[in-house]
């Protein structure tokens, strides 16, 4: 493959590395959380999503002007699209916690934050596969630990779901928690659609 043929493989790594950033990000304020920090922690996240947004558009605007791509053009704004959607809903989360007040996490919300941080990982790896679909052998086991991981997440939510309604006396804390929690399986959900999005272009491509 010729080089300038790997610009939109490394963009979509440039776009992926993004929302590793905003999972870095997650992880580390509800692992050392600190409810009078999160509106400057808000405008840290936001500067990560922007950045994302101008690679993000910087690469649809040469998409309109090239007539020739290594993949189909609608596989690569459905690419960007869904790798935009993980960044995005990974800063959902933290407007939650900003939104609701929320003033301790729990375990549950630390260990979904760490799952959504090994699926974009993952994500980075297989996207640095990718311009060598039609050979890796790699690319498949990351595929197959994107979707094992998120069906970890969904039993995680399940469990901090149940919990929550077990032990809370709190409507607020309920409601709070209930939304929050959504958003970090949403995060997992995410991550899987990307990898099915590179599932289909090496179905359409080999």
């Amino acid at each position: 493959m010729r080089k300038r043929d790997n610009y939109y493989f490394d963009t979509f790594v440039e776009l992926v590395d993004y929302s590793c950033k905003a999972a870095d990000l997650l992880n580390e304020i509800v692992s050392n959380y600190d409810a009078t920090n999160i509106k400057a922690k808000m405008e840290e996240m936001h500067s990560i999503e922007h950045s994302a947004d101008v690679a993000r558009h910087k690469m649809m605007g040469r998409l309109l002007k090239e007539f020739i791509t290594p993949i189909d053009r609608e596989d690569i704004m459905a690419m960007a699209d869904a790798i935009d959607t993980v960044t995005d809903s990974i800063e959902d989360v933290l407007m939650r916690l900003y939104m609701y007040n929320i003033i301790e996490v729990t375990e549950h919300a630390q260990k979904l934050a760490e799952i959504i941080a090994k699926c974009c990982y993952l994500l980075k790896q297989a996207f640095e596969e990718l311009p060598n679909f039609r050979k890796s052998k790699k690319l498949h086991d990351l595929i197959v630990e994107i979707n094992r991981l998120e069906e970890s997440g969904d039993a995680l939510y399940t469990e901090a779901i149940r919990d929550l309604y077990l032990s809370s006396k709190s409507y607020k804390e309920i409601v709070a928690w209930d939304n929050t929690y959504h958003y970090m399986e949403k995060c997992c959900d995410t991550c899987e659609d990307v990898s099915d999005v590179i599932e289909n272009i090496i179905m359409k491509n080999t």
